[in-house]
């Protein structure tokens, strides 16, 4: 059987930007600490100043204190239009640890501008000191481009489609 992954290219590299550029939220996935068995969670989500993808998050929420146990975890990106079937509209599936930055360190205050520009609500309870921002380092991803366009980006490709 041929493989249905396509070489990864300018147009795929391009169509990961996109999806992390209009990205305003991300289903997160991790381990669960108590029995190592995955979790999903809906996260805040936007491209930082360099295009890594950051959230806000709150050291009270169960997949805050399980990324800071184990910071392994992935990002599914890319929402679903109105119309039209699911599945042929396209996401990123990206693997990342994460990586928390705590009011006071240097680049906290560059990074909550970035998150509130395109998150203006967080406006209210970004300054709480239970809240921390998160940055996610992208290890790799899967691109689904819709129907018959998959593709597999490197850490590299990935870095590529952030500038």
């Amino acid at each position: 059987m041929k493989s249905p992954i396509r070489p990864t290219d300018d147009e795929a590299r391009a169509l990961a930007r996109r999806l992390l550029e209009e990205a305003t939220f991300a289903a997160l996935s991790y381990l669960d600490p108590s029995d190592d068995t995955p979790m999903v969670s809906r996260v805040a989500l936007v491209a930082g100043p360099d295009g890594q993808p950051l959230s806000l998050m709150s050291d009270l929420s169960h997949h805050s204190a399980a990324l800071q146990q184990n910071p392994v975890c992935s990002l599914l990106i890319g929402e679903p239009k109105v119309k039209g079937d699911p599945l042929t509209h396209p996401r990123l599936s990206l693997r990342a640890t994460a990586r928390f930055i705590r009011h006071g360190a240097t680049e906290h205050c560059a990074l909550a501008g970035a998150f509130l520009a395109k998150q203006p609500k967080a406006k209210l309870y970004i300054g709480f000191t239970d809240f921390a921002l998160v940055l996610f380092k992208p290890l790799g991803a899967h691109l689904n481009g819709g129907f018959g366009k998959a593709y597999l980006l490197d850490a590299e490709d990935i870095a590529a489609a952030m500038r």
